[in-house]
């Protein structure tokens, strides 16, 4: 806890905190080092599903239009974390999207709740390198959704009612079958551009249907040029597929694998959220520093759950009156300008663990 209150002070990694406080980094090092990688999973879970089932228990006990308004959704996405090293766990060769090429670094897999705006991490996973059965990407998706299932009945909440957003890297029939056999009714996934859909008059690919439906203006509930048209595909049957684009020279489409077919203004309102996941992507690696620790062994997962303890302080923060329009950025700064790390640390906590004295 103490590291992770020092990124609110620029202390993103031990050694940068044992400097502010004055004392030797290996005192730090001894604590973090004693966790075992199965206490440190369970921890970072627990604590995830437990302030998402909170927040999830205060929407419900208001009316069903303050329900509506909070969007609750379940976002999924992964990102590559650069790293090199070749004594860190889970360094290996991935795409990134950042740099629309291969890097080497961590690849990490995340399960995002989304509400009133605010992305909740509630699930989040390192994948080795990519193999076969459950070492690919969907299988590990699989099983992080059946844990948190599981994780979320015992706080009296069901999460296969939200509503579930993929990215074009997950589309399979055999995806689509196993999320509809753990429960989740509404599943909306981006589509890629070499998938062949029939109208029943023409045959061809996606990319060429962006280009010659006929868009919809701008209407209530979609605030971009739209189009909803119900096509077959191959692989997946008789589909509702939603095209959208946000300007003359780029278009996208949705596809609609719920059970009962969503309107145009449901299936964009789901897909709104799912750009949350990016935005907590950038907090934890541009504002948070994530990849700033260089620990070995299960301490991949030890600066994780720094990084995610630190994150959910700023958030709770951001919900306190007074703050609700600032920035993450803005109430870090906001601290630093009001309060000291040490006698904030003297306030809270007993330095002793660390070899500092209370006078400090």
């Amino acid at each position: 806890m103490v590291l992770a209150i020092g990124h609110i002070y620029g202390c993103y990694n031990p050694k940068q905190l044992a400097d502010y406080l004055g004392i030797k980094p290996d005192k730090i090092y001894q604590q973090i080092n004693q966790w075992s990688l199965y206490k440190l999973k369970r921890t970072l879970l627990k604590m995830m599903v437990s302030v998402a089932a909170q927040n999830i228990q205060q929407v419900r006990s208001k009316s069903r239009a303050t329900q509506s308004r909070a969007n609750l959704t379940l976002a999924i996405d992964d990102s590559v974390i650069d790293r090199v090293g070749n004594r860190l766990r889970c360094i290996w060769s991935w795409y990134s999207g950042r740099w629309k090429t291969v890097v080497t670094g961590q690849n990490l897999l995340g399960i995002i709740l989304t509400i009133n705006g605010k992305p909740l991490p509630i699930h989040l996973l390192f994948c080795s390198k990519q193999g076969s059965k459950n070492t690919d990407k969907p299988s590990l998706l699989i099983s992080m959704l059946t844990q948190l299932k599981e994780e979320f009945l015992f706080h009296e909440v069901d999460i296969t009612c939200f509503p579930i957003t993929l990215d074009s890297w997950y589309v399979s029939q055999g995806l689509r079958e196993k999320l509809i056999k753990l429960g989740f009714k509404k599943i909306v996934i981006v589509g890629k551009g070499n998938y062949i859909f029939d109208d029943g008059k023409r045959r061809q690919s996606a990319t060429a249907w962006k280009k010659q439906v006929q868009y919809h203006q701008p209407s209530w509930g979609i605030e971009v040029e739209h189009k909803r048209k119900s096509m077959i595909n191959p692989t997946f049957g008789e589909i509702n597929l939603l095209f959208f684009r946000h300007c003359l020279t780029r278009a996208f489409y949705l596809m609609d694998f719920s059970l009962s077919r969503l309107r145009s203004s449901e299936l964009w309102r789901i897909w709104k959220a799912h750009n949350l996941i990016e935005q907590f992507w950038k907090i934890l690696k541009s504002i948070l520093k994530m990849g700033k620790m260089r620990l070995r062994k299960q301490g991949i997962y030890t600066e994780l759950l720094i990084k995610v303890m630190a994150y959910l302080s700023l958030v709770s923060l951001q919900f306190q009156r007074g703050k609700r329009n600032l920035s993450l950025t803005q109430i870090m700064r906001q601290l630093r300008r009001e309060s000291n790390l040490v006698d904030l640390l003297n306030e809270h906590f007993h330095l002793d663990f660390l070899g500092i004295p209370n006078s400090a």
